[in-house]
């Protein structure tokens, strides 16, 4: 009863603060005004007086307001320029790499996002976390202020050695490097390999980021057909004699976008090509805990070779708390850790011991179960209800969060995500994971956000329209 007392609170005091600062964006108290007192502010808005002085108090201590005393509050926040792109969610934005992001983060609770990359915030282990974080508080000051070693932290790499041993990745803790995300550990791989003009392959379709990403790194990117048990080898090894690329950049457990899965005979094939080529892989392996049967793992084949294993818990635990790891050949660990350290400092310390603790207790393993029983309860309802709009799964996936789906011949996905948008859902339109723009008639679902009935009234609309 505490608890929720104490969140009733919090709303309530957001709410307040949120309604002030509402009056300054949209002009009615401009800069030198006069807020209500705080009696009349706490009458008209239903709250208790000592509310609406922490809330002033809150967005003095901001800079949005200060108090003059025996005066009263007044604004002081300068009028901050008055954006029509952000009154509303950007329809006219080109679907690009980075548009369901956009689209995505910015969205708040009004949204339905079916198009996004994570699951709920209802799913992920509140009270594990909690309680990590109750643990947490009591850690050593160093833990809590210090910068983190470059490395991070030796018993999370120790115990996340043992995990990927599972995976039949063999990698010492001195070969595994803790980093931010699983993004950050492919920005520094990028920054450690590549130059500008380098070529780099991408699966078609991909991960949308690693579009944006690369870009960012100035680099040519080719883009390989993936196929329901991984990328076309034929096309693979023409891209490889056509292009000489430096790189390739793959999901292979559980890819995204397709939810598919990496068959043995390719990846022997692909690893035999990267032999004979010089090619280095970078898989990205972020998914591995939504995983219910073993797939084949590039790194375990290759023995971190040509291949450089990376993972994050942001999907499965929390994207709040920042935590992945790479594990690449032993003689490029000094390298990346000077990259590390002239980009970004220290390791995360906080993070890291946040989760050893929930891999330590046993509330992660007991999460994930919980996870993967609902995502498979939700790809079974999601899909039943896609296929009644003729909205077809280009497969049947064994596990995780994605079902890649075709629509009906004559409808493109990006006008149906921006029709969607209009109406407060966020989907994933095709062609913003494929380089060659050939997934226009394609939509990701994220089928465990998909539980608005808003998402189906608008594909309903969209589909069956005359």
């Amino acid at each position: 009863m505490l608890i929720s007392t104490r969140n009733a609170d919090e709303t309530r005091l957001e709410g307040v603060m949120s309604a002030i600062r509402g009056r300054i964006a949209n002009r009615t108290l401009t800069p030198g005004a006069k807020l209500p007192s705080i009696r009349s502010c706490a009458r008209a808005m239903g709250v208790s007086k000592s509310t609406v002085v922490e809330a002033y108090d809150r967005l003095a201590a901001e800079g949005v307001i200060r108090s003059r005393p025996g005066a009263g509050f007044f604004v002081t926040a300068p009028l901050a320029p008055l954006a029509l792109a952000e009154i509303g969610p950007a329809l006219d934005r080109e679907v690009d790499p980075l548009w369901i992001s956009r689209q995505a983060l910015a969205s708040g609770s009004r949204m339905a996002m079916p198009g996004c990359g994570w699951l709920p915030a209802s799913w992920m282990p509140e009270d594990a976390l909690r309680r990590a974080l109750r643990r947490l508080s009591r850690a050593t000051p160093q833990t809590l202020a210090d910068y983190g070693a470059p490395l991070g932290s030796l018993a999370l790499r120790a115990l996340l050695a043992r995990r990927m041993a599972s995976h039949g990745v063999e990698a010492a803790p001195g070969q595994i490097m803790l980093t931010d995300s699983g993004t950050q550990a492919i920005d520094l791989l990028c920054r450690f390999l590549l130059k500008p003009g380098d070529t780099v392959l991408v699966d078609d379709p991909c991960y949308f980021n690693f579009h944006a990403l690369l870009r960012a790194h100035q680099v040519r990117i080719v883009g390989v057909p993936y196929t329901p048990s991984g990328p076309d080898t034929e096309r693979f090894a023409e891209a490889l004699t056509q292009h000489a690329p430096r790189l390739y950049i793959t999901n292979s457990a559980l890819h995204n976008p397709t939810s598919a899965v990496l068959s043995p005979s390719v990846a022997h094939r692909i690893l035999m090509l990267a032999e004979q080529s010089g090619l280095t892989i970078i898989e990205d392996d972020i998914f591995a805990d939504f995983e219910v049967e073993p797939a084949p793992r590039l790194a375990a084949f290759d023995g971190l070779s040509r291949v450089v294993y990376i993972g994050s818990f942001s999907k499965s635990l929390s994207a709040s708390m920042r935590c992945g790891f790479v594990a690449a050949p032993a003689d490029w660990i000094e390298g990346l850790t000077d990259l590390r350290i002239a980009t970004c400092f220290g390791g995360p310390a906080m993070a890291a011991e946040l989760v050893l603790g929930l891999l330590s207790d046993g509330s992660y393993r007991k999460h994930m179960e919980t996870v993967r029983q609902r995502l498979s309860r939700s790809r079974e309802t999601v899909g039943a209800r896609l296929r009644n709009l003729g909205i077809e799964p280009w497969i049947e996936p064994r596990a995780g969060m994605f079902l890649w789906c075709r629509l009906p011949d004559g409808l493109d996905a990006a006008t149906l995500a921006r029709h969607a948008l209009e109406r407060d859902v966020v989907l994933a339109p095709g062609n913003a994971f494929s380089l060659s723009g050939s997934a226009s008639g394609f939509l990701r679902f994220n089928v465990a956000q998909c539980d608005d009935e808003r998402i189906f009234s608008v594909l309903e609309e969209i589909t069956r329209a005359p």
